[in-house]
């Protein structure tokens, strides 16, 4: 069997029960074509870059997915006909990532990288010393 990360993405206007609903849904739809689902991670609701189907946010979710391609075909189909399921996304990896996804994963603002190189904004006014300038008249 092979092993697969999905993501997919619901309409805004389902609760998060109805989110898990869906999961769950799937997960049995895998296990019965002979498959196993690892983990499950629920992203929440979150803005989109462009509208979908009229809507501006979506509730994202990821699924671990150790299973035959007929399963995933079907699982596939049977989002295509689910009105609730604005995108899903199925991708053929070699390992699964252990511990949590990258959306998962609390970045702390203070360890991202500046991205003004490490300066300090207050100093931003005093630009030392110019020295001559030169003949500053106007242009003409």
């Amino acid at each position: 069997m092979a092993l697969y990360e999905h993501v997919f993405l619901a309409r805004q206007d389902i609760t998060a029960q109805q989110v898990d609903g869906i999961v769950e849904q799937y997960k049995g739809l895998i296990e019965e074509h002979g498959g196993k689902v690892g983990r499950i991670e629920n992203w929440g609701l979150k803005s989109l870059t462009y509208r979908i189907r009229k809507n501006r946010k979506a509730h994202y979710a990821l699924m671990d997915i150790d299973a035959p391609a007929a399963a995933i075909h079907e699982m596939e189909r049977q989002m295509r006909i689910n009105e609730d399921i604005l995108r899903y996304m199925t991708v053929k990896v070699e390992a699964h990532e252990e511990g949590p996804s990258a959306m998962m994963q609390k970045r702390d603002r203070d360890d991202r990288p500046r991205r003004d190189g490490g300066r300090d904004n207050r100093d931003r006014g005093d630009r030392g010393d110019r020295g001559d300038r030169g003949d500053r008249r106007p242009r003409s």
